[in-house]
């Protein structure tokens, strides 16, 4: 028997450190190769951390709540056979290469044998090694563990010509509060994983960007009423999909930022620049049994509205199964939040750090108001709250940007005149 230290290996592009959300073994449990042991947070996502090797659990380093270093020490495990060899800690500098293997056979579906990039994919060692023998490209290869980890299986069955085996997803973290009766003693909850990660990142954004906030209301009966009509084509069609109203609302977004680009950006705060995004990734929040989450579209501005509705959906799906991968939690250059029917009169979001700006959607209901006529008429009324980052964003800017948001949300159909 021999010990095996394995340490935490890379989540993913430049992310160093991790929070322990949930041991999945303890001391004395013994695992298989590519077995999830420890879930981990990062600033991005909770990923599930595989082991590329089989034992029996003789330590865990760590709690649950404290951070994990990439290149530290996770598990010691005891294992049949010599020693592993070990990377050393990550400092910084080049990694010394791994032995490299004499060239095998040709395989179906492989792709040459030459040098890969597959840093940027998420996959266990014992994965990378895999890939590395048989000279693939791991972003050929579709991954079926959490957040689209590639694992052994698939690589086995990329080669074998097979589409990849399908992998459990790690159950979704419960809330952890109870209801309380008369007589029930305080409750103290830790503040972890997803949950402290809002935490910082809002702590952060709201002292850092001085907000300010800009509601209006809205006048969308016609966009009531042409959602209406696509919804009854769609079922006509028998298509499963319904369109909610986030589409209009990323496609208005669009063309106001083509206005005001300055609106579509981030915030350096180290190089104290506003960086203007050359491209359209607006973010949607999404509440899950973890907490909100900012699933990202990436280049909106190529999706069709019934795209939109599709990516959108899917996304949404994905977050409140965990199964986002990293690069759809990223990049993001603009946040819309919405609480739907239980939307209140308006509220002030914190902005998405480091976007500078972030809109609020709010309940619609019908209300009688004072026609062009001075005659009441009813009509599909709902408030839209912007807040912006005031050191790049003036009062004026952020209000001008709001109506020409507006002016596609009241008369919808010069959505369709902007249409590439």
């Amino acid at each position: 028997m021999a010990i095996f230290e394995f340490k935490l290996p890379d989540l993913g592009e430049g992310v160093l450190e991790g929070e322990i959300v949930k041991w999945l073994v303890k001391p004395g449990d013994v695992v298989k190769e590519d077995q999830t042991v420890v879930e981990v947070m990062t600033d991005k996502a909770t990923i599930g951390v595989p082991t590329p090797k089989g034992g029996k659990v003789l330590k865990t380093h760590g709690k649950e709540g404290d951070v994990a270093k990439v290149h530290h020490p996770l598990v010691d495990f005891e294992v049949e056979g010599a020693v592993p060899v070990q990377a050393a800690p990550h400092t910084g500098g080049a990694q010394p290469a791994p032995p490299k293997p004499a060239a095998p056979p040709a395989k179906p579906d492989a792709v040459a044998a030459a040098p890969v990039d597959n840093d940027k994919v998420l996959a266990t060692p014992v994965t990378r090694r895999m890939a590395r023998e048989h000279g693939l490209d791991l972003a050929r290869i579709s991954g079926s563990g959490p957040q689209g980890r590639v694992l052994k299986s698939d690589v086995e069955a990329f080669i074998a010509g097979g589409n990849g085996a399908s992998a459990s997803v790690p159950a979704r973290a419960q809330p952890s509060w109870q209801p309380l009766g008369s007589t029930a003693v305080d409750q103290r909850i830790p503040i972890r994983g997803l949950r402290k990660k809002i935490a910082e990142k809002m702590v952060r954004s709201k002292f850092t960007a001085p907000h300010y906030a800009f509601v209006e209301e809205v006048d969308v009966t016609e966009l009531v009423n042409v959602r209406a009509r696509l919804n009854d084509q769609l079922a006509k069609d028998k298509d499963p999909l319904k369109v909610s109203f986030l589409p209009f609302f990323v496609k208005g977004l669009i063309n106001a930022f083509k206005k005001f680009p300055s609106v579509n950006a981030n915030m350096d705060e180290a190089a104290q620049e506003l960086i203007v995004r050359g491209e359209f990734n607006i973010g949607i929040a999404a509440m899950t049994d973890q907490g909100l989450t900012v699933p990202v579209v990436r280049n909106a501005d190529r999706y069709s509205i019934k795209a939109l509705a599709k990516e959108i959906t899917r996304l949404g799906v994905a977050a409140r199964e965990s199964k986002l991968k990293l690069e759809e939690l990223s990049g993001g250059t603009f946040t819309i939040t919405s609480l739907g029917q239980t939307g209140g009169l308006f509220a002030t979001p914190i902005i998405n750090h480091p976007e500078v700006a972030i809109m609020g959607v709010h309940r619609m209901r019908k209300r009688p108001i004072v026609g062009e006529d001075d005659q009441l008429v009813i009509r599909q009324m709902a408030l839209f709250s912007f807040c912006f980052d005031h050191r790049v964003i003036d009062g004026a800017m952020g209000a001008e940007f709001a109506y020409e948001f507006i002016k596609y949300i009241e008369k919808p159909e010069l959505l369709f005149l902007e249409l590439a």
